[in-house]
């Protein structure tokens, strides 16, 4: 477990909120945290105190707007909020999402602009101490006032109400804090208004699966320069000059890593002087695809870590001024946006690396056995699983179809124009699981092409490659079921082992300067 991240409202990395939401790391307030938190709280209380007509503080909210509350009933109207808004369906998110949506709701509630109380930063602080994982609907947002259902969903069980995961099943929220040692909190004006607006839901699912992406690049890269190497491609498209000619930093980066790869492969040797005098794309265009996608990522974490350090709340409370400012930063267009380019990305990775297991299956365009067995006919070999990955690029085509496009207004037309931006982080998730295992069957029909290819050897970072993957998955003699062999390479694409294993054996990864990629 990772010591406690420091939580200022800036400054919080992806790298940081994996740490939270995945190895269990705690938090703390940054020192100066709690002085902007009260200072913010004062201003709030002031204008209660004044009367002051102050949106979702002493007003309805949404589109009743319009209508005052009086004082005596703030702690009812913010409890009806989020009751009211907890109307989420389908399955729940993931603990690792959840915890991270609590982690940048506190990382908000840090700059000191929403307004709310110490007492409700530490009750989150809590949560993700005593690990009390709220049951949270994936679907339900539609981006407006940010994730209004999942966060209604994820702060219930702080009053005492909702549902928690409990010994791996659904228990009553007021049950589970209780025996967690966290007491409820009764919500004081504008608190929760302050809670269930942002952008954190969608916020967390990109910053996750930004985390895995480097990952899946890596082992991307790794498949590609394995199967290359059992079809007997060439190097040359992967040449510096090539990269000076388009000077692309993604692709620049790809084609020196594949290059290092495939050095010293005797299988390459073999073949110098042969007749073929161009591969198919899905060999030699791999630096501009994947490269592509390594850009996309870079410009996907920028933006999102700089929402992850953002307030995308509503009203924005100013302790300088005094003033209490109602806008629109809870819209979730920049995560969408990101969100949907990253889908393309992830999605056109898969697409390029189905094609090359397509080529390593068929006897004509690889020279290998037919469908990568010794006894075709007797045996399919891999014959199903270019079929599983062919499925999973055609889902993947309909998945990448952008979000953000789309817009259903809401709150009887005061949302007239939405984000979808939580629909679009999902579909990013998807996908990248989705790629992860094309990428797997990938490198399970490429280390069966360089077995076949025997005794012939590959190059050594590819061997140490080859011997992960057959660590979890032996060599294919026999027909069995594969599916079991497809999710363990998928899980060694998950946890960087492929990318681990080549980078020791002298093939480390080259990432453009301006890429900070976890």
């Amino acid at each position: 477990m990772r010591s406690a991240i420091s939580i200022s409202g800036e400054g919080l990395s992806v790298v940081d909120l994996a740490a939270v939401a995945r190895a269990g790391a705690g938090v703390e307030l940054a020192p100066g945290t709690r002085e902007r938190i009260r200072a913010a709280r004062a201003v709030v209380d002031r204008a209660v105190a004044e009367g002051r007509r102050v949106y979702g503080v002493t007003t309805g909210f949404g589109s009743l707007s319009d209508v005052n509350i009086p004082p005596a009933e703030s702690r009812a109207l913010q409890r009806n909020l989020l009751r009211s808004h907890a109307v989420g369906v389908g399955e729940p998110f993931a603990r690792d999402v959840v915890r991270a949506t609590l982690a940048l709701k506190l990382n908000t509630f840090a700059r000191g602009t929403a307004g709310v109380r110490e007492a409700v930063a530490d009750a989150i602080a809590a949560f993700l101490a005593r690990d009390v994982v709220p049951v949270v609907p994936a679907q339900g947002s539609v981006g407006a006032s940010g994730d209004l259902a999942p966060l209604a969903h994820l702060f219930l069980p702080l009053i005492g109400e909702g549902e928690v995961w409990r010994d791996g099943r659904r228990a009553a929220g007021a049950e589970a804090i209780r025996a967690a040692g966290v007491a409820p909190i009764v919500l004081e004006a504008g608190e929760g208004l302050a809670l269930i607006n942002g952008t954190q839901t969608m916020t967390a699912v990109a910053a996750l699966a930004l985390f895995d992406a480097r990952r899946l690049l890596g082992a991307a890269q790794v498949a590609g320069a394995m199967s290359i190497d059992a079809l007997r491609g060439s190097v040359v498209p992967f040449r510096p000059e090539f990269r000076r000619a388009r000077p692309h930093p993604g692709g620049v980066a790809v084609a020196a890593n594949l290059t290092r790869l495939l050095a010293g492969s005797a299988i390459h040797a073999s073949h110098a002087n042969c007749s073929r005098l161009q591969d198919a794309y899905s060999l030699r265009t791999v630096p501009a695809v994947v490269g592509a996608a390594v850009e996309v990522v870079a410009a996907a974490l920028r933006v999102v870590e700089r929402e992850m350090n953002s307030d995308t709340g509503n009203p924005l409370v100013d302790a300088e001024s005094g003033e209490i400012l109602s806008g629109g930063n809870f819209h979730g267009e920049p995560v969408a946006i990101a969100c949907d380019t990253l889908a393309i990305a992830f999605a056109e990775v898969a697409s390029i690396a189905e094609r090359r297991v397509n080529r390593l299956v068929d006897p004509h365009l690889s020279d290998l056995p037919a469908f990568l067995t010794r006894a075709a006919g007797l045996h399919s070999g891999m014959m199903i699983a270019q079929y599983t990955a062919a499925a999973l690029v055609s889902e993947n085509k309909i998945l990448a179809h952008p979000a953000s496009v789309d817009s259903i207004p809401t709150s009887a037309e005061k949302e007239d124009h939405v984000s979808m931006g939580t629909i679009a982080a999902r579909k990013a998730e998807a996908i990248l699981r989705n790629a992860e295992r094309v990428v797997a069957i990938e490198l399970l029909a490429a280390a069966q092409g360089i077995d076949l290819l025997r005794p012939l050897a590959t190059s050594a970072p590819l061997d140490a490659a080859h011997r992960v993957i057959r660590a979890v998955s032996p060599m294919l003699g026999d027909d069995r079921p594969l599916a079991p062999d497809i999710e363990a390479v998928a899980r060694l694409v998950r946890d960087g082992s492929i990318v681990d294993a080549a980078e020791k054996a002298g093939a480390p990864l080259d990432w453009p300067d301006d890429d900070r990629v976890p």
